[in-house]
């Protein structure tokens, strides 16, 4: 153990389970069982020289109590009594939907409307179209995979790419499952053309920033140049 949090958590894993001194769960709001786990939890820190176990630290370990800005926890019930006050009345429009407070350097708050963004990847129709404009056929696969990761429209971490050919799924590139990224990788430095792919073609993309596959036709931009 490092830290106080570290000893009181032994005791609170460990320790209680092993000697089970009440034959219960622990009850946080039971003054006996935080006595119990704070002797201990003293105990266990003199022996690592740890200062710094308190009685209030133990409450808020065992609770999982986060500590508060009390005049935090004050703008936010003003707020919310001001909202109850204005819909009861009707004096003023209410909060929609969305409201900022900031109080690191001076006082700061701002409402506005958070709005649903109709083409959204995560909670848009499924089955609306998505494109991306490639340059050309002839750009590699890693490169292909690159511009999902840095494309402001997809902002992918690490994309799988799969394909329909001759009416058969074809992977192109997968690295969350081992055998399938060693049996793909030579792939990466193939072109589009070289792994069959062809303008207006559809890949189906799965990525974990996305909660489905999502099936994007590559569009080649010198093509709608012309």
């Amino acid at each position: 153990p490092r830290l106080p949090e570290h000893c009181i958590e032994y005791v609170k894993v460990i320790q209680w389970s092993k000697e089970n001194p009440f034959d219960c769960p622990i009850d946080g709001d039971d003054p006996n069982h935080i006595n119990w786990i704070y002797e201990k939890a003293s105990e266990r820190a003199s022996q690592f020289n740890i200062v710094g176990v308190t009685y209030r630290l133990v409450q808020g370990v065992i609770k999982n109590i986060i500590p508060a800005v009390a005049s935090t926890n004050a703008v936010i019930a003003a707020t919310c009594a001001t909202e109850v006050f204005k819909l009861a009345t009707g004096c003023a429009t209410s909060l929609n939907n969305y409201m900022v407070f900031n109080d690191v350097a001076g006082i700061y708050t701002y409402t506005y409307e958070a709005e649903r963004k109709a083409n959204c990847l995560a909670c848009g129709p499924a089955n609306q179209p998505k494109y991306l404009d490639i340059e050309s056929l002839d750009m590699k696969l890693s490169e292909l995979i690159e511009l999902l990761c840095q494309h402001p429209s997809y902002q992918m971490k690490s994309p799988g790419l799969t394909t329909m050919q001759d009416g058969r799924n074809r992977t192109l590139y997968m690295s969350t499952v081992r055998s399938i990224e060693e049996a793909t990788r030579e792939n990466l430095k193939r072109s589009l053309v070289e792994l069959g792919l062809r303008d207006e073609g559809i890949v189906n993309v799965a990525d974990s920033t996305t909660p489905n596959t999502l099936e994007i036709t590559l569009r080649v931009t010198a093509k709608m140049a012309e």
